[in-house]
């Protein structure tokens, strides 16, 4: 895929062990294999995105197939659409999503977070696909790229992945449901306050081809119990005593419930 310059715009070319453009702006590749291709004046935060240990619990939990449904309706979808071109992640975490994906269709993949942490973490583990520390607000790559862009639980901005798709691409949208987690949340929050949720939302410069339910229980125990607290957006809103009642908490019952929007560019 090709990348650009996030601070002018222009390609980027691989020398040796960094990239540079012709403007001579440059960026190291890590030694885990990941490129920061994230300017400083796009931070909203000194370190943003998920923290090391938010990143590790993720994926300690992940790798225990907890929620393989996920993986397995995203693979489901892209084969039933004949997707073949290049995967596009953004907001890809520690990988788990896209690396599985891209293995099983044999196809490259280059996947983008705004966590430093995360994108080290899935390079270090995953070494085929090209990963890069960016904000999807500002994707540094150029135009009519991707084949797939794929975003689980992530910022969705569709202008901005509108030009990066290819016109015959398509977007995989992963959003929580309403009902997703009542378990924890029964746990962790004094009362739940249901709010309206657009989980199948119009997104302009695209079509919405199909929604499709993933909703599927399971079990966790001791410090899986935790690692699933670490990875939700619950661990910043979190009371005193609802973290006392969760650590409390040796076996927790629930259910995962989002929806998978499929769509393309109009």
């Amino acid at each position: 895929m090709k990348l650009i310059c996030p601070i002018c715009g222009n390609e980027l070319r691989q020398f040796d062990k960094s990239y540079r453009c012709e403007n001579n702006h440059s960026f190291d590749i890590a030694r885990q294999g990941y490129v920061n291709l994230l300017a400083v004046q796009q931070k909203h935060s000194l370190l943003p995105g998920d923290t090391r240990e938010q990143v590790l619990s993720r994926r300690a939990f992940l790798e225990q197939g907890f929620y393989r449904p996920i993986a397995e309706t995203l693979l489901e979808t892209a084969k039933k659409y004949g997707v073949s071109g290049e995967i596009l992640d953004l907001g890809c975490g520690e990988g788990y999503y896209c690396a599985q994906l891209a293995e099983a269709l044999q196809v490259p993949l280059t996947g983008l977070d705004i966590s430093k942490e995360a994108v080290r973490c899935a390079a270090a583990k995953y070494k085929g696909p090209t990963w890069l520390c960016g904000t999807a607000a500002h994707i540094p790559v150029a135009d009519a790229s991707a084949a797939l862009i794929t975003s689980l639980f992530a910022l969705t901005v569709p202008q901005e992945f509108k030009r990066v798709l290819k016109p015959d691409g398509l977007f995989f949208q992963v959003l929580a449901a309403e009902d997703h987690l009542m378990g924890l949340k029964s746990i962790i929050y004094d009362e739940i306050i249901h709010k309206p949720k657009d989980s199948e939302p119009e997104l302009p410069g695209f079509q919405r081809l199909e929604s499709i339910p993933i909703r599927f229980s399971f079990q966790a125990e001791g410090a899986q119990i935790q690692n699933l607290f670490s990875m939700t957006p619950h661990v910043f809103r979190i009371g005193k005593e609802g973290a006392e009642r969760l650590r409390h908490t040796e076996i927790l019952s629930d259910t995962a419930s989002c929806i998978l929007n499929v769509y393309k560019p109009l």
